[in-house]
């Protein structure tokens, strides 16, 4: 499970660091029609390698929850500072 504080309507997508505990990530899509959750997904999923990412709380809030299945929490962690 990560925690994760999004910025969508950015001039670029990418992670930022972190945030109140939480990844922070800034997306080049807006928060409209779930266009910036899906970007989130599809962001850490090919940053985590990861076979399956879900959003599992927060659809329409900067502050979300998301699962990260098929890596150890190391693993994540280490993608993600990369």
């Amino acid at each position: 499970m990560i925690d994760v504080w999004v910025v969508p309507g950015a001039s670029r997508t990418r992670i930022a660091g972190w945030h109140d505990g939480a990844l922070r990530v800034l997306l080049a899509a807006p928060p409209e029609d779930g266009k910036a959750n899906r970007l989130l997904l599809d962001l850490l999923r090919r940053k985590t390698r990861a076979r399956r990412v879900q959003l599992v709380r927060g659809a329409s809030s900067r502050r979300k929850q998301v699962v990260v299945e098929g890596i150890t929490p190391r693993e994540a962690a280490r993608f993600l500072a990369k």
